[in-house]
């Protein structure tokens, strides 16, 4: 049985813990047995339509177009993803993506692209991707090679390839990042909505992963889009995508939440369980130090999370240290805690099949995906950095 005492932190208010309840409620029920493994494709869409009509995808889009709130609740993004994957990984999934894939229409889409596009992912009828990381291209968003070229007053011809993208080759569109020009670097890059049935489009290569989920690497063939998709200006292109991440790569902690909450749940049980020499595994010290590790790891990221999930929330314009903090700390932590989950399971720990073996793989490309541990760490130190020239610079100023 989960603790669920930290929905009791103030960072909460009462629709939260009544959403956490719901969402517990559904997934219990539901996510595992829409799970098929050597279906994944269907069992993502099985399990978007199900979080569809349960309503909890409501809380991926804004009030106007179905949502829950007037704006992305931040803190109802992580308590979905973490709750959901303390279930089922593939359920975490379904759900993050539809929020991420539409996540930069709700935040600088037109009314139109809002109207057209986001009722039907809150409904779990369309599924939504997102496309920005290319084979040369990952955390160095500059370093982007699509390209958007003009062709004629009122639209583009997108050339290029993404890889890696989640949901390729069974989402309805893709919000896709090119460079259109308009300066140099991160500034010369615009961000589109392209429909899966564009001419020019199509999948490479689906990939194959140790926690299976639906991955290609994409092409567009000059795919012709109208200039009316363009999220935001031109030239806005890695604003579009840094204020995306900046919500959601809180909620990958949350994610890596889920999972090392099911992991101690899975260790208290098994040690408290298992007997050996005469006694119950969790009345050796030894046991009981790893245990407290494991606690400590995972009341640290929840902490981060949910801090930088609600100064979101509060108003703040910008939480790029704040959901870097979680992400990278969450990550790192959860890892650490299912490998510990793994130890003191023996050699029920790497059998295939078991929850812990399947927690094992689901966990480790938590670490990599929108922006690896290393990434992370760069971003915070730069941000420190930058807050300590700017008080220095601050306190100069008053001793003048």
């Amino acid at each position: 049985m989960t603790d669920t005492s930290f929905l009791d932190w103030p960072f909460f208010d009462d629709s939260h813990r009544a959403f956490a309840a719901e969402v517990d409620a559904w997934a219990g029920e539901h996510a595992e047995a829409l799970v098929d493994h050597h279906d994944v494709d269907g069992s993502c869409r099985r399990l978007v339509a199900a979080l569809g009509k349960a309503g909890i995808l409501k809380a991926a889009v804004p009030a106007a177009y179905g949502g829950l709130s007037q704006k992305l609740d931040v803190r109802r993004l992580c308590i979905a993803r973490e709750t959901l994957a303390r279930h089922a990984g593939l359920a975490d999934f379904a759900f993050a993506m539809q929020g991420l894939g539409t996540g930069s229409i709700s935040l600088f889409g037109s009314d139109d692209l809002k109207g057209r596009y986001l009722p039907p992912v809150g409904r779990g009828e369309k599924l939504a991707a997102f496309a920005l990381s290319e084979p040369e291209a990952g955390s160095d968003v500059a370093a982007l090679a699509t390209v958007a070229e003009p062709d004629g007053p009122d639209h583009v011809l997108i050339t290029g390839e993404k890889t890696w993208i989640s949901n390729g080759g069974i989402a309805d569109h893709y919000v896709v990042f090119a460079r259109t020009g308009e300066a140099p670097g991160a500034r010369g890059l615009s961000a589109f909505v392209v429909d899966a049935d564009a001419p020019g489009f199509s999948i490479r290569e689906r990939i194959d992963t140790v926690a299976p989920h639906p991955l290609a690497t994409l092409g567009f063939e000059g795919v012709r889009v109208p200039v009316s998709a363009r999220l935001g200006k031109g030239g806005e292109g890695f604003k579009v995508a840094m204020a995306t991440l900046d919500i959601f790569r809180s909620t990958v902690g949350a994610a890596a939440l889920g999972f090392a909450r099911r992991a101690l749940d899975e260790t208290l049980e098994h040690t408290t369980r298992r007997e050996l020499f005469g006694a119950p595994l969790a009345d050796l010290q030894m046991t009981q130090g790893r245990l407290a590790d494991m606690i400590a790891d995972v009341d640290a990221a929840a902490l981060l999370v949910y801090r930088a999930a609600w100064t979101k929330d509060m108003g703040a314009a910008r939480v790029t240290r704040e959901a870097a903090l979680a992400k990278m700390v969450a990550t790192e932590n959860a890892q650490k805690v299912v490998d510990s989950a793994v130890q003191l399971h023996g050699g029920n720990g790497v059998r295939v099949g078991t929850k812990i073996e399947e927690l094992y793989r689901d966990v480790r490309a938590l670490r990599i995906y929108e922006g690896a541990t290393e990434i992370q760490k760069v971003v915070i130190a730069r941000q420190a950095i930058a807050d300590h020239a700017a008080r220095a610079q601050s306190r100069a100023a008053a001793a003048e």
